[in-house]
């Protein structure tokens, strides 16, 4: 039987110019710390005029132009500037770079992917041809071509592409908006990226116990929109579903504000309406919350923004999906059968830090760096999952063990001491890896986390038994499950960018662990033996 797939909606290509002091994950106390470091934006202005002199290291040449698209700045001053760029006007999509500088102005480096600067071309496919190699049966081209610098391939080259959005729907129904970049020289295909990712989802909750919430009293009534966490939002898509040809929606499924007379929502079962509603608030809560807390990040795009949920989405929709252009989490009810409502605490969590990605290293959903994508929502997801230490749904490092019913014939949707599991993801890194599906290559990384955490071997942990082998035999000690999810989400802001593959993903999260524990650390050490122990080396 397939598995149901989870995903999120991509941010759009460039992201604005002002300059955000995203949290970065706090250094040890004992980090010594400057008498003025620099802001923001002085960090950015000298990060940007370093540039200068170092064209072979950053890739950079005639033609070339740099944007700082965000500021990341440590407790003792270091800056880490995250900067997009275009060459002869044109977007270098893979072109992005994290400029490391300590807090007197010195040179740490880069992380970067991007194998050579690009070079002057003219496209010998027409945009016409391009949009016929970009459409299938199920997606029709939506828009004018645009010509970017491709270099998110395997090999990093830039090559001068035509970049083509196709819109559709899946199979379950879910919308599907891919842009594809095809090759301006050759018409070949050289990647498809799928910019809606789903995932296969006092109040009394279908999955989480009876929660609390923060409402908004609005005359007598009360309405489930939480003013303490960005005005989030639940409201009732009435088992609509959006109607789009194109890049216009004619219409869209409406998310009709959840009201109550007495703040006491939903009964616990799913013949009241709120009772999923209760689920998925709760979700958007502990998911603001967690990355608040615990990395000092106020909202998924670190802004402060809320974002809003519509829950009874179509009709046996068994799925739910994050779309940044709303902003927004969508959830299904199930098909009845092998999946129940979809507002499990794991999937918004997973499909929420679907944002967070888009909004910092914009991992392509495509190849390695996809994979990587899907493995960031399910590390976060079992992360969120044990800091809310909810009783009705006890952390674990399963993904979607709530919403499974008998008829999947599995007790959840992706295991992380094992992804094999699952009868479809790997284990371990190959040669192969980057053809799987985001959603299996995702493996790769998952079962890198559990073993960080908690080590390879049998083992139970919270009534969940688990036993996670090693690709070559090693026995891997884990260091714990919350300096493991700082050194990710570390890696993730601070050195990880839109080409990041796996091997880059090992040298991001080795930096991380330098950074916050020190080179030569336990930490450092059980980051590159866990690697190892999933044939990333």
């Amino acid at each position: 039987m397939t598995r149901r797939a989870f995903t999120s909606r991509r941010i759009t290509l460039l992201a604005s110019a002002t300059l955000l002091a995203s949290a970065a994950t706090a250094l040890p106390a004992s980090a010594r710390q400057p008498a003025s470091p620099p802001g923001p934006r002085a960090a950015a202005e000298h990060a940007l005029r370093a540039l200068t002199g170092r064209a072979a290291e950053v890739r950079g040449g005639d033609g070339q132009a740099f944007q700082v698209v965000g500021v990341g700045l440590d407790r003792d001053g270091t800056s880490h500037t995250r900067m997009t760029r275009t060459y002869d006007g044109l977007p270098v999509l893979g072109g992005d770079i994290v400029v490391h500088e300590t807090a007197a102005g010195t040179w740490r480096g880069t992380s970067l992917t991007l194998a050579k600067a690009p070079s002057d071309s003219s496209p010998e496919v027409s945009a016409k041809t391009a949009q016929k190699r970009a459409a299938t049966k199920s997606r029709k081209a939506d828009g004018s071509p645009a010509l970017v610098v491709e270099s998110r391939t395997a090999d990093h080259a830039p090559r001068l592409a035509w970049r083509v959005q196709t819109v559709g729907k899946k199979a379950d129904g879910t919308p599907s908006r891919v842009f594809t970049s095809v090759d301006a020289a050759t018409g070949k295909v050289l990647l498809r990226e799928e910019t809606i990712k789903t995932e296969a989802g006092d109040g009394k909750s279908l999955y989480t116990g009876t929660v609390p919430l923060q409402t908004t009293l609005s005359g007598s009534t009360y309405q489930l929109k939480d003013p303490t966490r960005g005005n989030t939002y639940t409201g009732d898509a009435q088992n609509d579903t959006d109607l789009c040809f194109l890049s216009w929606c004619f219409h869209r499924a409406p998310a009709t504000l959840f009201t109550d007379a007495d703040n006491h929502w939903g009964s616990g079962t799913t013949s009241d309406r709120a009772t999923v509603a209760v689920d998925a608030q709760f979700g958007t809560n502990e998911t603001w919350d967690f990355y608040k807390n615990v990395f000092g990040r106020t909202g998924i795009a670190g802004d402060g923004k809320g974002s809003y949920n519509r829950v009874h989405y179509g009709s046996g929709y068994a799925n739910a999906f994050w779309d940044d252009s709303c902003f927004c989490m969508t959830y299904g009810d199930g098909d009845g059968s092998q999946l129940g409502p979809l507002t499990s605490l794991d999937v918004a969590a997973h499909e929420m830090s679907h944002g967070v990605t888009s909004s910092t290293a914009n991992l392509t959903y495509s190849g390695e760096s996809g994979g990587l994508n899907e493995a960031t929502s399910d590390i976060m997801a079992a992360a969120v999952e044990f800091y809310a230490n909810n009783s009705g749904d006890v952390g674990d490092y399963l993904v979607g063990e709530e919403v499974v019913l008998p008829g999947f014939g599995k007790p959840a949707l992706r295991f992380m001491d094992k992804p094999s599991k699952d009868g479809s993801s790997a284990d371990s890194w190959s040669t192969g890896t980057k053809n799987l599906d985001v959603h299996y290559s995702s493996g790769v990384a998952n079962h890198f986390y559990y073993l960080l955490s908690e080590g390879s071997g049998a083992k139970t942990i919270n009534g969940v038994s688990y036993n996670s082998p090693t690709s070559n035999g090693s026995t891997v000690t884990g260091i714990g499950r919350d300096a493991a999810t700082k050194i990710w989400y570390r890696a993730l802001t601070t050195y990880m960018t839109s080409s990041t593959n796996y091997a880059g993903a090992r040298t991001a999260t080795l930096n991380a662990a330098k950074d916050l524990y020190g080179a030569g650390s336990t930490q450092y050490n059980t980051v590159a033996a866990a690697w190892s122990a999933v044939n990333v080396s």
